[in-house]
């Protein structure tokens, strides 16, 4: 008689040693072309600079006038733009994995846009202007508006994914348009901050990011700690239970690196969109539904469509520029179509 082998499911967090190593590969791949974005990034502007001059700015410096633009314009943006980037892409798939909605992002899910309703308030009401003070703001405004969403999202049945966006939607709207009504009530104060409205990595300097650095490392921890429960919360809360994981903890510390990506992106570069939408997609083509790598291309690949975005927004309407969140939003909303209209569009 013969006998049966049970084979067991295969587990979006098992990895072949194959599979492993064209990952690897992959993302060693991606490093290479980041690198090369970051170059880029310091070369192209509204005039161009040659690699012998980048050189000698970074490692020779002087009082060349050209040198002097890489190193207090150009190469700060370039950090800002690796550093949002980042921030703005491990966002979009964390909360992808935790909504298990493909169509979630901090920007579309109204994220940003309470973070930058709450910096509007600190810097254009209070009179804040230390990063060190109103970053706490919109850490504030990412967390409330991201609860919001998920207790608006909610059924009896569970999260529903069209009900998180269109609550998402709403909510943006909402506090987009009080912030542009708190605007106009004093359009003096407020001037200063209509390019960080757009959405750009223009002229912040270096002081705004280091203080938000210790943030972001201690959202990417939680981050990677968290990608092997939510592998599991993809079966099903039913599954994931039965696997040993604690949801309401996962959730929490979800929801912590959430805010601390969100908010500390929006308040360097403002509301950016459509960059935590489209990376993860990205990602999870390349990678599968394995949490732990589409975190680490995340990491990568967001920085380097921000940065290819921001080159593109230079040199099209030279020697003007086009802000970054223009130049996403442009790319980014025929890729939400498209997702809209996928057939599996609700669910990963």
């Amino acid at each position: 008689m013969t006998a049966l082998t049970l084979r067991r499911p295969s587990d979006p967090g098992t990895v072949t040693v194959s599979g492993s190593r064209r990952r690897l590969i992959g993302l060693v791949v991606a490093l290479v072309v980041l690198l090369a974005l970051l170059v880029a990034s310091i070369m192209i502007g509204s005039t161009a600079i040659s690699p012998t001059v980048v050189w000698n700015a970074l490692f020779h410096p002087s009082n060349d006038i050209d040198q002097f633009a890489i190193r207090d314009f150009r190469l700060p943006r370039t950090i800002v733009g690796l550093v949002v980037g980042m921030a703005l892409g491990v966002g979009g798939a964390l909360i992808q994995a935790l909504t298990r909605n493909p169509l979630a992002d901090p920007g579309i899910l109204g994220v940003n846009a309470g973070a930058s309703f709450a910096v509007t308030v600190a810097v254009g009401l209070l009179g804040i202007r230390d990063i060190q003070s109103y970053m706490w703001f919109a850490f504030a405004g990412a967390l409330i508006v991201t609860l919001m969403v998920l207790a608006l999202g909610s059924t009896r049945r569970g999260q529903s994914p069209v009900m998180m966006v269109l609550a998402g939607v709403c909510v943006g709207a909402v506090l987009g348009g009080a912030g542009s009504a708190l605007e106009l009530t004093n359009p003096d104060a407020f001037d200063a901050m209509r390019s960080w409205n757009a959405g750009s990595i223009v002229s912040r300097p270096l002081d705004l990011v280091w203080p938000l650095l210790p943030f972001f490392a201690v959202a990417l921890i939680l981050a990677f700690a968290v990608s092997g429960p939510l592998n599991a919360m993809a079966l099903g809360d039913e599954l994931a239970v039965a696997q040993g994981v604690q949801l309401i903890r996962t959730r929490i510390l979800a929801i912590i690196a959430l805010t601390l990506l969100a908010g500390g992106g929006t308040a360097i570069a403002g509301p950016i969109g459509f960059v935590g939408l489209m990376v993860p997609h990205v990602a999870r083509w390349i990678v599968g539904p394995h949490q732990r790598w589409i975190f680490a291309y995340s990491v990568v690949l967001a920085p380097s469509l921000l940065l290819a975005s921001d080159i593109l927004g230079r040199v099209v309407m030279r020697p003007g520029e086009i802000p970054v969140g223009i130049v996403t939003a442009f790319v980014g909303a025929p890729v939400l179509i498209a997702l809209v209209r996928q057939k599996k569009a609700s669910g990963l």
